[in-house]
Order: C-alpha cells, then structure tokens, then sequence
C-alpha cells in the first residue's frame, strides 16, 4: 500500500550567489537562513536522501539536475549518516506529494529539522552549465535579505575547499563497533522477490535478508564513513570496527585486526597529513581498501599528489574501465579531487581509469596487499556493479589470515 501524503508549500524569495557574481533567484524550502559553501552538482535520478547525508559533502552547498526531488519522502533506513551533512541544497521543482509507504517525512520537513536550508525554482540546468564552464565555486545561500551584492560578498569570504580539513566534523569521538546487533546491516529486499529466502521483517513492514556468519575483524579508518560501506563489510562476514580519522598506526594494530578500510571522506585530501602518516605505517602489514578519499590519501601516503579537479564527479553514471579485466563499470561518485598519474611511485599500479576525462580510479600496490578505487562500490545512490570490489578485499583478508594460520571468527 502507497502512502501519500500532501504539504503546503511556502513562497518565500530566496538567492544563490556565486562568487564570481552570477546569481540565481528562487524560492526558500526547507530552513530559513543563510548559508555559505563550495556549490557542486550531483547528476543521480533518485537517492538525494543518500546524497544529503553522505559526509563526503560536508562544506558544499548541493545541486541536483534532476527536475524534481521530494516525491518519496525521507526515511531513516536511507541515511547515510545521522543526519544531513550538506551546508544547502538546491533543485529546480519541489514535489508537492510524498508518495511511498516507507516515507517518514517530506523532504522540506526534515530539512526544517536539521537546519539546512534550501532553494527551490532555480534554473538548475543553466547553473550546472556555469559550473562545468567556469568550476565549481564558493556561493551563498539566503533567504534572510535578498540583497545580492552582500550575498556575493559573502560568498567571496567563504573559506575555499583547497586546503580544509572537514574530516575532523565527521569522523567519529571514539572507537565504535558496527551493528553489534546485526540488525542495521541486513540487505533490504523488496517483498515480491524474496521466493523461497529466509526473510525479516521489522515493524513498518520493511523486509530484510538476514545476515551471514562472523569470519572476520575489520578496522574502518573513519574519514566520514557511508553506511553501506559499514553494512556491505558486515554482509561479506566482517565485524566492523569504526576508529577516528586520528587514530594512529600502532593503535590500529594493536586491535590486531584482519584488514583496514580507508573511509570516504570530505575536503582537500592532502591537508590530512595525520592520515598520510598512519597509512604508510600500515602499508604491508595488514591488507587494505580505500574508497573516494581512502584512494586519494593512500597514494599521497606513498608519495603520489593529488590536485583539485574543475567541477568535480558527482553522480550515478561515470564510466570506469578496469585495465586487468578490460571490463566497464557505471559506477556512483562524489569527490571534487584526483590522484595525478604522473606523480605516483614505481610500487603503485594504475587498475581503474574514468573513461570520462581519463583521470585515475583505481590503484594497487605491487607488492603489498593494498588497493583502492576512486569511487563508490558501495554506491547507495547508484548501479551495484563494483560491489565485488568488496569480495575482492574479503578474499585478500582471507588469504592473509590464512597465510598466518589465524584462526576465523564463527
């Protein structure tokens, strides 16, 4: 059964400022105020609730391309974090009509409660094509005062990406274990498809597959981590541990841990020099698999740099071709920085290509058990073609472990 549900929408001018000076007129949703940050767009269809709380936007304000968001509501099993991480949001048509029978809220609603403000009748279509022309840029977002040389002003003082450090917003106090009920990690399944599968149910109706047996320990360098990385880890058999993005080298092996996940993340990846040390600590001693930022801060552990792309990729369609397969993938992405090629040593192999502007997204270690990939397997929003990449760590964890005659969880 579909729960729909209808809200009234206020008409309250709002402004997006640029700031080169080009501004956007529209209306307020979501929280009134003011709000300043890097603007970007995502080219996803569906999963701007995954995209609202995913931690590698922390300090952007996002633009989604596609017309019309809201029309199924918010739901807390889609999160991907606590709560929003973005500074603003902006789309061209807000749905009126929240039509889906595991919607919480509307999306206006729950961007009331979490503060973020909002900017709806934008010509979306015209400010990502400023974006791709001139990159992405530091803008204001307001609904306070609709004087545009202030919001442009503003705009300008914002501090820029280069060289920002976000992780230290996102990653967690202290050490935490994942789902220690095996409750949050079940792959959600739709009803009509489970056939013959063992199945759970929790109390809205939501199905789920249950979960498989322990075999082994995985330490999560928590940069800003997505939960479906954390749910795929606990699907493939890992007891997942999440420690913050300080946590040093020794520490993490003092947990004796079967292998180490580099965390997605926010911001300029070379700002975290904290990181690049523990990870070049760790490189041969324990197998490991980075993601996004995790890619990008393992090949600066090893002395490769990074540089600041134009506009970014963000979105549910980038094409990837994996050079030892000769395979294509379609993959999620969200990250506005890059590994240079031409500065990476001898010992990191090139694995990954994007076959949109021939940047690197994916590297291996020669001879360590280490490799990475600049996008999202775990997608959440996106196509599920790279989720072997996960399987692909699992087997290298497992060879390990057994390579040093460690006994398995289970």
């Amino acid at each position: 059964m579909v729960k729909e549900s209808t809200f009234d929408l206020e008409e309250s001018p709002a402004i997006l400022a640029l700031e080169d000076g080009r501004v956007f007129e529209g209306i307020s949703f979501g929280a009134k105020g003011t709000a300043t940050g890097e603007v970007c767009f995502n080219t996803s269809m569906t999963g701007y609730q995954e995209i609202l709380t995913d931690p590698s936007y922390r300090g952007q304000i996002v633009t989604m391309t596609y017309p019309e968001i809201g029309n199924y509501g918010v739901n807390s099993i889609d999160e991907e974090c606590d709560c929003p991480q973005v500074r603003g949001f902006v789309i061209a048509e807000l749905s009126p009509i929240v039509s889906s029978w595991r919607a919480t809220e509307s999306l206006d609603s729950y961007l009331r409660r979490h503060s973020i403000p909002g900017i709806r009748g934008v010509d979306t279509r015209a400010l990502t094509k400023h974006l791709r022309k001139s990159g992405a840029m530091r803008g204001c977002i307001t609904s306070d005062f609709l004087d545009k040389k202030m919001a442009i002003q503003i705009a300008q003082e914002c501090p820029p990406m280069e060289g920002a450090d976000f992780v230290r917003d996102v990653t967690p106090a202290c050490a935490t274990d994942w789902d220690f009920d095996s409750l949050a990690s079940r792959k959600w399944l739709q009803k009509k498809y489970f056939f013959d599968k063992e199945v759970q149910f929790d109390e809205v109706g939501n199905c789920f597959e249950p979960l498989s047996p322990v075999l082994f320990f995985v330490v999560v360098l928590d940069f800003g981590v997505k939960r479906n990385i954390l749910r795929l880890l606990r699907q493939n058999g890992c007891k997942v541990r999440r420690v913050p993005s300080t946590t040093s080298a020794e520490e993490i092996l003092s947990l004796n841990p079967d292998g180490v996940l580099l965390s997605n993340g926010p911001g300029d990846p070379a700002a975290l020099t904290y990181a690049h040390k523990t990870i070049r600590e760790l490189v041969g001693k324990v197998p490991i698999f980075g993601i996004c930022l995790g890619h990008q801060l393992l090949a600066l552990a090893l002395g490769g740099r990074t540089f600041k792309l134009k506009f970014g990729h963000r979105g549910a369609n980038h094409p990837i071709l994996d050079t030892t397969t000769k395979k294509i993938a379609i993959t999620s992405q969200n990250h506005g920085f890059a590994v240079d090629p031409n500065s990476l040593p001898p010992e990191l192999e090139i694995t990954h290509w994007n076959l949109n502007d021939h940047t690197v997204a994916g590297l291996q270690h020669r001879k360590f058990a280490a490799f990475s990939v600049q996008y999202h397997p775990e997608a959440s929003p996106g196509p599920h073609d790279s989720e072997d990449l996960f399987r692909r760590f699992i087997e290298s964890v497992r060879q390990e472990k057994k390579s040093k005659g460690r006994k398995f969880y289970g």
